[in-house]
């Protein structure tokens, strides 16, 4: 990609909001909040790339569910969410399947998020703005 419009008008990873979660008493991974950096949301389909690293290593996409308005997605599911609207004030919770979870103490969590601006066209061929909702933050494991 080359060019992104960039706003930062909060920080994409919430603070405090790493921890581990359990099914049925097993430690089944660790999930995260994040939130959109823009200051309007966004339907779920017009993400164009989204990633996850942490302490360096890149999440596999089948580990991952995008959790928002009492829903999980997996983000290959993306361009079929045009009906679920993620507004721009609510967290969206990250989980990722990990069995064990994470080590107590200080974790690197990067997110790569672009999607499009559908009310900006920018050129032919339903081209439109690409959005940088990216972010990286060092946070603690809370439980």
């Amino acid at each position: 990609m080359g060019f992104a419009m960039r706003m930062n008008f909060v920080d994409v990873v919430v603070d405090g909001s790493l921890k581990n979660y359990h099914v049925d008493g097993k430690n089944m991974g660790y999930q995260f909040d994040i939130r959109l950096s823009y200051y309007r949301g966004h339907f779920l389909s017009v993400i164009d790339e989204f990633a996850v690293k942490v302490d360096g290593f890149e999440v596999p996409s089948e580990r991952i569910k995008f959790c928002l308005n009492g829903k999980e997605f997996s983000p290959v599911e993306f361009d079929k969410c045009y009906t679920e609207f993620w507004q721009a004030i609510k967290p969206a919770t990250i989980r990722v399947c990990f069995p064990g979870g994470l080590p107590k103490g200080e974790h690197d969590i990067d997110v790569v998020l672009f999607f499009r601006s559908p009310y900006m066209p920018i050129g032919p061929d339903h081209q439109y703005m690409p959005v940088d909702s990216c972010g990286s933050k060092r946070l603690t494991i809370t439980d």
